[in-house]
């Protein structure tokens, strides 16, 4: 039988097909449809990685000390980098250690703070015992402060982050930081190794932190920038 379209327009021919005279359904269309196919979607762009926040360099001698900030006995913060144009020594504390009681009552820290003091420099201790440990915390270190009778500011540093930073190691251990900001030694406070100022290791008694902030004070280079601390093992978490 012979097969008729019907004449419609083309897209409606497209759509509906022929029919056969017998009136059955459409056949399938194998054109292309006349609506355009939608173009695929821009590929989102890729999320960047985030970016570490920047951590601050270990402290190294003839570089910038790292700043920090650290409450005192009293709640204040103390931050380093407000003290600029002044010569700075840290010193790492635990009231409980031997080494650092016989340095404070017979050996070369006793009255050593305060006296530099008096002359412009700040001297600041540093308690970066984790809580619970040997000699950590506000009121261990109030104490050893009133036993000791220095009157220059204990930071505390629980977390032991100023004191990893600076590599601390032991207590007491000394550094001496220029009034440009930069870290000109760091050791023991001295070349007696019992903390009592009597056993020096040359027979003579030499006074490292001293002798450093000498240098400084008549701006010249100081001549040990660097000694291996004495005493007890910072007592970080």
């Amino acid at each position: 039988m012979a097969r008729t379209c019907t004449v419609w327009p083309i897209i409606a021919l497209l759509a509906l097909g022929c029919k056969s005279a017998g009136g059955s359904e459409p056949s399938s269309v194998s054109a292309h449809s006349a609506v355009p196919a939608k173009a695929d979607a821009p590929a989102a762009a890729p999320t960047p990685a985030a970016t570490p926040a920047a951590q601050p360099e270990s402290a190294a001698i003839g570089k910038p000390a790292p700043d920090f900030t650290l409450p005192d006995l009293d709640g204040n913060t103390v931050q380093l980098s407000s003290f600029r144009g002044k010569t700075v020594v840290l010193e790492w504390f635990n009231p409980g250690c031997p080494f650092v009681q016989a340095s404070h009552t017979k050996g070369s820290l006793k009255g050593t703070g305060d006296r530099y003091t008096k002359e412009g420099v700040v001297w600041l201790a540093i308690n970066s015992g984790a809580a619970g440990k040997q000699g950590s915390g506000r009121e261990n270190s109030l104490a050893g402060k009133q036993r000791f009778g220095f009157s220059y500011p204990v930071l505390l540093d629980e977390s032991g982050t100023v004191g990893k930073l600076y590599g601390a190691e032991r207590t007491p251990h000394m550094y001496v930081i220029d009034p440009n900001g930069v870290l000109v030694y760091r050791g023991a406070i001295d070349n007696s190794p019992d903390g009592e100022g009597e056993s020096p290791t040359s027979g003579t008694l030499v006074r490292y932190v001293e002798e450093a902030l000498a240098a400084v004070k008549e701006k010249r280079a100081v001549a040990t920038a660097e000694t291996k601390a004495y005493g007890c093992t910072v007592k970080y978490q």
